[in-house]
């Protein structure tokens, strides 16, 4: 295999020997591309379904994609994934921006996968293809921002560090890592990474570059994605929501701009600067999770006294909390509080002072190091509720799962085919769902402020649907027609992204505000890496591939307990209440039959409808209808037969499409 695009190994770290190895790459990339196709692919081999979250055996891969450190094409994240403890007790990942990614390419490895547990804490430092484990006592306790400044004191100011905060070594649900830039990865991998006494990975590599097979080739198509006007749909960015129900635009500071390695920086992700001259990451959700609080307690942004939203920030990415979850804990601790249910003195929270940084120090605090009621709350809103009581349940469930301060965030009610997205994957799906909730938005600007304020007019949604997603019914939101071929679709293009492993925010080009008839380009990728690699891919090949790499996800889920059909759906609440407001729109306004401006506002799922919409998707995947499981034949079309013999001793496998 052809090392044109890749490190060319894997580094492999057993913590309970301290045994160190290498690999080829080449042993994963020829079927699974890199990113999440590498990541479940030694998964598959290296952790038993019976595993345990915090059991040796579980394994954390950190990994990175062929087109990872080269400049200008938005390719340079990477991903860890693992048995989580969210899921809970599944496979899971997290996602990464920043520039630690490319720095582990940089010095040698396209992944390091991480195995067994150390007696004692330790971190990992690996420096131009050498590493070793060294003694981490010293940092254990630390925040994850104050280790990474360690060990660059310690090390090199060059050195790119990934580290677990408390939440992580106290085995928090939803701690996570991270990074420089403080680039975050969820899914409560961090309390992995700490169950296995593993507080920091430093990388340094100088050898900068990496090889490409036609290097004129790319950079003509580097120069067409730097032309093409790809920028994130900054509208988008302004819309955020506050606790009394209504949408507003945040004045906000200025702000610098803080682009992942070699990327164009036509993303929201800037850089705050404090007043006390402290600076650090302030990007979407996490940014903004804590100001509508603040300004509920303080007044106005500008008022806000010791920048409380960047303090917050700052204090769950140091902790290592997932803000996500830190922000429904609010939400529902709020709830309870107006319910009579809690009090300040019963929880030793301050609740009545939300919006304060007294409140938020004490919760992240008291989650973090699991002290009273913060050790029910680090077990997750499920586990807390359950030791209050009915009153307490009733709240979660009226909370939801796919809120934001109430709001769904692209949900099955509003976007049909995201019953099929969520009901798939063990976390929420947001690359999946941006891919259709990104284009929809610039639609419903266009349709309502006139095609001055956006490109994507009715007959270019259609063009793009009939292109990228099968049919122009897949973008009527009036009708299930049209959802499940459109939601094979959307997986497998993701899941190729996922693999290469691109930005979310400028990939796939669906959209081209520069082109004539304003419709994107499905082929780039697949020029960009033949250009790369050396090895001539097209547009079906790729998704030949993210179909592989999906299938084998699927199957991973399946043999962890995901049992097909049955668990293939959005959380109950999402057939039962009616949606009330959409995060891109608080009148949930879509594309209907033929452009048509409709309000989802009201809706629900329609069971019955949804259940033909799966038999749809079962016999587009070749899977057995009547349980949603992989066949044979279709694991073996994908070069998954040993998958297949796998799933087929457990009983796994479904009979066949009928």
């Amino acid at each position: 295999m052809s090392t044109f695009g890749y490190a060319g190994k894997i580094l492999w770290v057993d913590l309970s020997s301290g045994e160190i190895t290498e690999s080829p790459t080449h042993d994963y990339a020829d079927r699974f591309l890199g990113g999440r196709g590498f990541a479940a692919k030694i998964y598959w081999d290296e952790v038993p379904p019976e595993t345990e979250t915090f059991d040796e055996r579980n394994t954390l891969i950190f990994v990175c994609g062929p087109l990872c450190g080269l400049p200008g094409i938005s390719s340079s994240r990477w991903t860890v994934c693992g048995k989580s403890p969210k899921s809970p007790g599944t496979f899971n990942y997290g996602s990464f921006g920043g520039t630690w990614g490319a720095e582990m390419k940089f010095a040698g490895y396209d992944a390091i996968v991480v195995q067994g547990k150390s007696d004692k804490p330790v971190y990992l430092s690996i420096n131009d293809g050498t590493a070793e484990l060294k003694d981490a006592s010293s940092l254990w306790g630390k925040g994850a921002i104050e280790t990474r400044e360690m060990l660059k004191g310690e090390m090199d100011k060059s050195v790119r560090v990934v580290a677990i905060g408390p939440a992580g070594e106290n085995l928090v649900n939803f701690s996570l890592l991270t990074a420089d830039n403080e680039a975050t990865g969820s899914a409560g991998l961090g309390a992995v990474m700490g169950s296995k006494k593993l507080k920091a990975i430093a990388v340094r590599g100088t050898k900068r570059k990496v090889n490409v097979a036609h290097p004129e080739k790319f950079k003509e198509l580097q120069h067409y994605f730097r032309d093409s006007g790809r920028n994130f749909p900054e509208f988008l960015n302004r819309w955020v929501r506050d606790p009394f129900n209504e949408f507003k635009i945040v004045p906000g500071p200025e702000m610098k701009k803080d682009p992942c390695y070699g990327c164009l920086g036509r993303c929201p992700r800037k850089v705050y600067q404090a007043a006390d001259g402290r600076t650090g990451k302030f990007f979407c959700h996490s940014a903004y999770f804590y100001q509508p609080w603040a300004d509920r307690y303080y007044g106005d942004w500008n008022e806000n006294p010791n920048d409380v939203p960047f303090n917050a920030t700052q204090l769950c990415d140091d902790y290592g909390l997932e803000v996500k979850a830190v922000d429904l804990t609010i939400s529902w601790l709020l709830a309870c509080y107006e319910a009579g249910i809690i009090t300040d003195e019963s929880i030793g929270i301050p609740i009545s002072k939300l919006g304060s940084m007294e409140f938020i120090e004490t919760l992240v605090q008291k989650i973090s190091f699991r002290e009273g009621f913060g050790d029910l709350l680090a077990q997750g809103i499920d586990k807390a509720a359950e030791a209050l009581g009915p009153a307490a349940k009733e709240q979660v469930e009226r909370q939801g799962y796919l809120s934001t301060h109430g709001a769904d965030v692209f949900g099955p009610r509003v976007y049909i085919v995201s019953g099929l997205l969520y009901g798939m994957e063990p976390r929420q799906p947001i690359q999946q769902l941006h891919e259709v909730a990104f284009v929809v938005a610039k639609w419903t600007l266009a349709a309502i402020h006139g095609p001055e304020m956006s490109h994507v007019s009715t007959e270019v949604l259609q063009a793009i649907a009939r292109r990228f997603w099968g049919s122009e019914s897949a973008v009527d939101f009036s009708t299930y027609e049209g959802k499940a071929l459109m939601a094979k679709k959307i997986q497998d293009r993701q899941y190729v992204k996922e693999s290469l492993i691109l930005c979310d925010f400028l990939w796939p080009v669906v959209d081209l505000e520069s082109s004539e008839d304003h419709v994107g380009d499905p082929t780039l990728e697949s020029r960009i890496l033949s250009a790369v690699t050396g090895n001539e891919v097209s547009e079906e090949d790729l998704y030949k591939i993210g179909e592989r790499v999906f299938n084998l996800q699927r199957a991973i889920l399946v043999r962890e307990g995901h049992r097909g059909r049955e668990f293939d759906t959005p959380p109950e609440r999402c057939f039962t209440v009616p949606v009330e407001f959409d995060v891109a729109s608080p009148d949930c306004l879509m594309p209907g039959k033929n452009g048509e401006l409709i309000s989802r506002k009201g809706a629900v799922v329609d069971r019955e409808q949804f259940e033909r919409m799966k038999d749809e998707y079962y016999k587009i995947r070749q899977w057995d209808v009547a349980t949603g499981l992989q066949t044979r034949n279709q694991l073996e079309e994908l070069d998954l037969g040993d998958i297949a013999n796998d799933l087929e001793k457990r009983g796994l496998l479904g009979i066949g499409v009928r």
